[in-house]
Formats: C-alpha cells, structure tokens, sequence
C-alpha cells in the first residue's frame, strides 16, 4: 500500500513542461488538481448545453463587468489548475495572455455536472475554500439543483446550500444579477 508520503507532487511547472514536452497530448483532457493529474469526463450534450446558458446568461447580465473563461485553467497554487467549466474573472487588458487568473481576479467558479458531481463537491469544493474563491457553484443537470457554496474558510466553504428550479440566485459580486435557476436548464417541455 502507497502511503502518501510516498506520492511525489507534480508542480504547475512539472505540469506544464510534461505537456510541453508531448507526455501530455495536446488534446488530453487533464487538470492538475492539488499536485495530481485528473481525467476529465467527456463532455455530453446535456453538459455542454448546460455551459452554453450559463454563459450566455451571464454575458448578457454581467457585459462589461467580468470576463467569462470557459472550460479554462485557473491557477490556484503552484499545485493546482484545474479547469473550471465557467470563470468569472476580473477583465484584463491582455486577455489573460500572460498567465491563468489567480484567486485574487476570480469572482466566481462554476461547474456543470452529470457524471462528476461527487469530484465537484468532495475535492473541488474543498479546494476552491482552501484556495480563496468567494463562490463556487456547481449545477448538477441529472438533478436539476443548483449547490452554491460560500465563504471560504480553512477546510471548505462555511455557507453551503442546495437550490431547485424554483430558486433565484445572484453571485455575491454582483448582486443586482438575479437569476432564476430554471434559466441554466432545458425546459421541461
């Protein structure tokens, strides 16, 4: 049995030089995720689908207040960049060129889920409070919800709480954006 002193922790540095070098294809779909490589799931229609309101949602509510990052890493550590479906970042006047945003430039992180929800709310949550990100949502699409999460504190988020369909939300940063939760999902009809 591998005791995890015996893990050796990949850096972003390791990360990046590994896809540099072709270790990583190109096209892969990893994340580094607090000194470990994750797979990330193929995405289905349901998901995808998901993003694109989520986005187009928050474009039209949030112009020219925020940058929207799909499916984009952020760095959080020098362990972890993981890639949220949706960042809501700070604008920056080179697009981010120059680096990932960082906890400092990030509003909020949102995830869509349908076969990743356990790893959305047992590791990713915990890591986004430990790592500074004021909000976290992730829309579970198989049970039409929505889990916001809030206040970062040492270990995980301090406020947690489900919505239904029914529910309206603003993010904390903007808090003249209510939307309806029904608004990130097909309709039932």
């Amino acid at each position: 049995m591998t005791s995890a002193t015996e893990l050796r922790l990949l850096t972003v540095a390791d990360y990046h030089r590994m896809a540099e070098s072709g270790i990583l294809a190109a096209d892969e779909r990893v994340e580094l995720i607090e000194g470990q490589i994750y797979r990330m799931v193929a995405k289905g229609t349901a998901h995808s689908a998901a993003v694109t309101r989520i986005a187009r949602i928050l474009s039209e509510r949030l112009a020219n207040q925020v940058l929207l990052r799909l499916q984009d890493p952020v760095q959080l550590s020098d362990l972890s960049e993981p890639e949220p479906d949706i960042a809501i970042v700070q604008s920056d006047r080179l697009d981010y060129e120059d680096h990932h945003p960082t906890p400092r430039e990030i509003f909020g992180l949102i995830e869509v889920a349908d076969s990743t929800l356990k790893r959305d709310l047992e590791v990713k949550a915990p890591l986004y409070a430990r790592s500074g990100i004021a909000e976290y949502w992730v829309l579970d699409v198989l049970g039409r919800c929505l889990h916001v999460f809030r206040h970062p504190g040492d270990t995980n988020y301090e406020f947690q709480q489900q919505l239904e369909e029914e529910d309206a939300i603003a993010p904390l940063a903007f808090t003249d954006c209510v939307i309806q939760i029904a608004e990130f999902f097909q309709s039932r009809n």
